[in-house]
């Protein structure tokens, strides 16, 4: 009997950090999904993932450890690629119309999803995630199933999105397939029968229209699960759209020192919505810095956990110390990231191997003397790069040219 009392305290302590760790809302409520979290059924919650680049993003974590809690809970989990939305693409907080993509773009852009979603999700075990490509519902409907399927929504309905209100005072233009996007994804929950959906908080639009159309089609009440965005010092949400992304492609090394880089103000909110360190730890850090503890420490730890988390330990372990030794004593890694590139030119070749996102802001940084090559500030723009070059731009970026 003590050891079901006691399973019994571990899943309501569980249930009550997936209802309050970085989420900004649920819909309807949050007992409504505390009562069915407590029912013991088994739901079925799905989050979808457009596959815009080759690479899901730091970001995305933030979504899969709260599908991770579910998973924990026994819950069935969908990985959802949007590979037919994902040519489309979303046009939530887009000042204009996203470029589209071909099918070939998205499922090259998709191939390493998983193994990178496997970091955090389990797709083995007793209860493995299950991926869902939402090109087969899609593909199969007719125009009269799009005619039938947009009559669900009104026009104002979908002008209540800021964005779409914001582009026609400017006068720019709002496409008709832009109004499709939410209606699609809506239509995502209705071809699966879920029972909740997580996201950021910038798709509440997107999944709340699923969760009228759930009611409308299937009499269902579906839950909607929405995360705090990870925004920088500007306000802005940490992703590829804004160009500061921490891939979870990316290297190491490379991983730790953006995670470094990021504002001390982001350190409390980085360590509860990217790593799985407990929020009794988390508070007690976000203590120490408001008592005067270095950030730094802190930071250290916050990239520490992210790196191990994607990598491993090991890799968590050498990246710190190869930071360390980098930054505070300004010397190369021992290690030194090698890349090839196609250019000769210093400002093309800066772009080409990722170290300014910018040919205008490579010119920058030649400019003010923040690149060197083999050791040497070179302030010439036309300056030939050749192959075993170690460039340096600012303090700890450093790659080696093939």
């Amino acid at each position: 009997m003590a050891s079901l009392a006691f399973k019994k305290n571990m899943d309501n302590k569980k249930i009550e950090e997936l209802l309050t760790r970085g989420v900004e809302n649920i819909y309807p409520t949050p007992a409504f999904l505390e009562k069915l979290l407590k029912s013991k059924k088994k739901l079925t919650i799905y989050t979808g993932y457009d596959p815009t680049a080759p690479t899901l993003h730091i970001g995305h974590g933030i979504t899969m450890l709260k599908l991770r809690q579910f998973q924990e809970l026994g819950h069935k989990i969908i990985f959802l690629i949007g590979d037919f939305t994902g040519m489309i693409g979303d046009p939530t907080d887009k000042a204009s119309a996203r470029q589209q993509l071909t099918k070939e773009q998205v499922l090259k852009n998709c191939k390493e999803y998983k193994k990178q979603a496997s970091a955090i999700l389990d797709f083995g075990g007793k209860n493995p995630v299950e991926i869902k490509y939402n090109s087969k519902w899609f593909l199969k409907m007719n125009f009269g199933d799009v005619l039938e399927l947009s009559s669900k929504f009104t026009v104002q309905r979908m002008l209540e999105r800021d964005m779409f209100q914001e582009r026609i005072k400017e006068g720019k233009p709002v496409y008709v397939h832009e109004f499709m996007y939410p209606i699609m994804q809506a239509y995502d929950s209705v071809e699966m029968d879920v029972d909740g959906e997580v996201g950021g908080n910038d798709q509440t639009f997107n999944m709340l229209a699923g969760r009228d159309l759930m009611k409308s089609m299937k009499n269902k009440e579906k839950f909607v699960l929405t995360m705090k965005l990870l925004t920088d010092s500007s306000g802005k949400k940490m992703g590829k759209s804004e160009g500061n992304m921490v891939a979870l492609s990316d290297a190491p090394q490379d991983m730790f020192g953006k995670v470094m880089s990021w504002p001390d103000g982001m350190i409390v909110a980085g360590l509860e919505l990217c790593t799985q360190v407990s929020m009794e730890e988390i508070k007690k850090i976000e203590k120490e810095l408001k008592d005067g503890a270095n950030p730094r420490d802190a930071k250290l730890r916050l990239a520490r956990e992210i790196v191990a988390m994607y990598h491993s330990e090991a890799e968590a372990k050498k990246a710190e110390e190869n930071f360390i030794k980098t930054f505070s004593k300004g010397e190369a890694p021992e290690e030194i990231r090698e890349v090839k590139v196609k250019s000769k030119n210093l400002l093309d070749v800066l772009v080409e191997a990722g170290l300014c996102a910018s040919k205008g802001e490579a010119r920058r940084n030649v400019e003010q003397g923040g690149v060197s090559v083999d050791e040497k500030v070179i302030k010439d723009f036309n300056f030939e790069v050749k192959p075993g070059n170690v460039i340096k731009k600012g303090k700890r970026h450093f790659v080696k040219i093939k």
